[in-house]
Formats: C-alpha cells, sequence, structure tokens
C-alpha cells in the first residue's frame, strides 16, 4: 500500500457478487446493534427493547433473503467484504457509544440506520443487471423505506400510553441521578466553597491577577478532588445510579464551572470592576442552584433559596471579613 493513499475498495468497483455479500455482512451487523440495543434496555426499558428485538428480526429476514439468492447464483462461498472495506460507505457509531446517549438518542440514531440501509440498497439496486438480484435489492429498500412504519407498528404493539409514562419516568429519574445530582452538588460545592478563598484573597491583596490565579487553583483543585470522589463513593451497580465515570465527569466539570464563575472576573485588571461583577456572578450562580434543586430534585423554591443564599452568604462575608482582616 502506498502511504496515504486508501486501501479500501470504491463501491463503483464491486462486481454483483461482492455487492451482495456487503449487503448480507451491513444485515448481519444491524442485527447485532437491534440486538445490542435491546440487552441494553431490556432492565430499565423492557418494551422499548421488544420493539428492538422485533427489528432484529426484520434485518435476519433480509440477511436470508440475501444469502438465498447468492446460493443461488454464485454458490455457497460469500466473499468476505464488510463496509469498512468500502471507500464512502456509512459507518455505523459504536454501540457503546449510542449507550451514553438514552433511550432517544438511539431511537433516533434505529431511524438513521434505516434511512442508510434504504440508500444503500437503491444505490446497490442501480448496480446491478441481474433481474433477480435487482428486484429483490429494490424490494429491501423499500422494506428499509417501509421500516419506519414497522417500527411504528411494533411500538403501537408494545408501547403503550402507560408503557411510555413508565419508561419516561425512568429515564428521567435516571438523567437525575447519573448527571443533575452529582452536577448540583459540584455546582454547589465549587460556587460555594471557593467564595472564601476567592474573596479572601482579592480584599487581602487588592490584586486583580492573583486573586485569579487563586480562584483558578482553587476551582481546578476541588474539581478534581469532586470528580474522583464521586466516582470513587459509588459503582452504581447497588444504588442504580449509573455509570461512575459520568458521575464523576458532572461532579468535576460542575465544580470547576462554580468556581471559576466568580474567578474570570478578576481578569479584569480594575479591582472594583471585576469585585462588583464577581459579586453579580455570586448572585446568579445561588439562584441557578436553587432553581435546579426546585426543577430537578422538588425541593420548594424557597426553602432552596434560603439554604443556599443563607450558605453562600455566610461563606462569602466570612471569606471578606478574614482578607479585610
Amino acid at each position: 500500500m502506498i502511504p496515504g493513499i486508501s486501501s479500501r475498495r470504491r463501491f463503483s468497483d464491486l462486481n454483483e457478487q461482492e455487492i451482495l455479500a456487503l449487503a448480507i455482512s451491513s444485515e448481519e451487523d444491524d442485527g447485532r446493534i437491534y440486538r445490542s440495543y435491546a440487552e441494553m434496555l431490556r432492565e430499565d426499558y423492557p418494551d422499548t427493547a421488544r420493539v428492538f428485538d422485533g427489528m432484529a428480526e426484520e434485518e435476519d429476514g433480509h440477511r436470508k433473503a440475501l444469502i438465498e439468492l447468492h446460493r443461488k447464483r454464485f454458490g455457497e462461498v460469500i466473499p468476505l467484504i464488510r463496509r469498512e472495506h468500502v471507500a464512502g460507505y456509512y459507518a455505523r457509531r459504536p454501540v457503546w457509544l449510542v449507550e451514553n446517549l438514552g433511550i432517544e438518542r438511539i431511537r433516533e440514531e434505529a431511524e438513521a440506520m434505516e434511512r442508510d440501509a434504504e440508500a444503500f440498497y437503491l444505490k446497490a439496486a442501480a448496480n446491478t443487471t441481474d433481474a433477480d438480484t435487482r428486484k429483490l435489492l429494490g424490494d429491501l429498500a423499500a422494506a428499509e423505506a417501509g421500516h419506519q412504519d414497522r417500527a411504528g407498528e411494533l411500538e403501537q404493539e408494545h408501547l403503550d400510553d402507560d408503557a411510555r409514562a413508565a419508561e419516561s419516568r425512568t429515564a428521567r429519574r435516571q438523567f437525575v441521578l447519573t448527571w443533575v445530582q452529582p452536577g448540583l452538588a459540584g455546582l454547589m460545592d465549587g460556587s460555594v466553597s471557593t467564595l472564601a478563598p476567592i474573596f479572601a484573597t482579592a480584599f487581602a491583596t487588592q490584586d486583580t491577577w492573583t486573586t485569579f490565579l487563586v480562584g483558578l487553583a482553587a476551582s481546578v483543585g476541588a474539581g478534581i478532588s469532586m470528580g474522583f470522589t464521586e466516582a470513587a463513593s459509588d459503582d452504581g451497580e447497588l444504588s442504580g445510579r449509573g455509570s461512575p465515570v459520568k458521575r464523576g465527569i458532572a461532579s468535576g466539570v460542575m465544580t470547576t464551572v462554580g468556581g471559576l464563575g466568580h474567578a474570570l472576573p478578576y481578569l479584569i485588571p480594575d479591582f472594583w470592576t471585576a469585585t462588583i461583577i464577581a459579586f453579580i456572578v455570586v448572585f446568579v450562580e445561588l439562584w441557578a442552584i436553587a432553581w435546579i434543586q426546585n426543577r430537578y430534585m422538588e425541593t420548594p423554591f424557597f426553602r432552596a433559596a434560603f439554604q443556599v443564599v443563607l450558605g453562600g452568604a455566610l461563606v462569602f462575608a466570612a471569606g471578606v471579613l478574614i482578607g479585610s482582616g
């Protein structure tokens, strides 16, 4: 292979046997992907899992029809050619990547898979001269186009209103446990715990650059600490809180963001301008935390506001008093 030149085949260079072999391997891959989705979702979303089971069975039917045609035309030996061997051929996202994006994203990915397959069969049919092959490929293109209708039928069969409502509640609960709860804890820690060192430094030195550096160090350090603590505290297996990596990322990132919010204004050279902007940022941060608690944790708004604002005010006052002294 010449460096820099792709070793993949162009679709236009494939013969009819290779096109059939590519279609067979693609149907096998898609069937496995649908079954993987079903297994991932079966525990929390059993009704949607049955929908993907049905779609996998549809792909099996396509594969069998393609193999039978290949046997009839070319014999028993199917050439080994896969999607990654063909330049420009549509790719599938890794299952583990889609898994991290939630149930609605998985459904959207399945719809995109059907659209890609339809486009492939239309192009493949246009590149064949055998009547039986052209007919089958055209029929499969129509079948892929109709899969959205079939998916709708399967959803009506397995997903009634009660099932959808139950799955929506499960998805929301998982989102709150995996992302919102650790993210909120991080935001609270970053916003509140960094108030004292940042404003103590600000009033002690009245040097904006030094204050920014202290705020940056405090924010990043707190983010790393919170992220590792959250990830190590619970593997999520028994609690159902989800991946420790996701929770650690949510907590660590939001801790850092919470601290940087009122550290960044000190990039402004004028001390009082930077400090007034930092005051405003702190005010917005604390009320945002209260809103998130009310929105996702169902904490009464005024109780959440009182707790967060009072705690933040005390830490802020401690920082100012220590720095002024």
